[in-house]
């Protein structure tokens, strides 16, 4: 092992989609443009999934567009992949 790897490597990300969840609730998806080692990222063409009105922990199908922005570091919980990826139902949920 000479180099030593990180758990996060955000490189293979560069220019293609992701979605990201902050901390608060907000959930942002667009393209990744840049990053720093404190997990600063630049996303452009990003848009913002609002929350549901009526359910502030649910988010809704509406959306804005934000263009480009900068997510600060500190604030991101959580970077994945927009392709190869698909919402199943909640396994633990239950049924009403």
């Amino acid at each position: 092992m000479s180099r030593k790897e990180n758990a996060l490597d955000l490189a293979k990300f560069v220019d293609k989609g992701v979605r990201v969840k902050l901390s608060g609730g907000r959930e942002v998806q667009g393209t990744l443009k840049g990053y720093d080692q404190l997990l600063n990222l630049v996303m452009d063409e990003t848009i913002e999934y609002l929350r549901d009105p009526e359910d502030p922990l649910r988010i809704s199908d509406q959306t804005r567009s934000l263009g480009l922005v900068v997510c600060r570091g500190t604030a991101v919980m959580m970077v994945s992949p927009t392709s190869g990826t698909e919402e199943i139902a909640n396994p633990f949920g239950q049924d009403d």
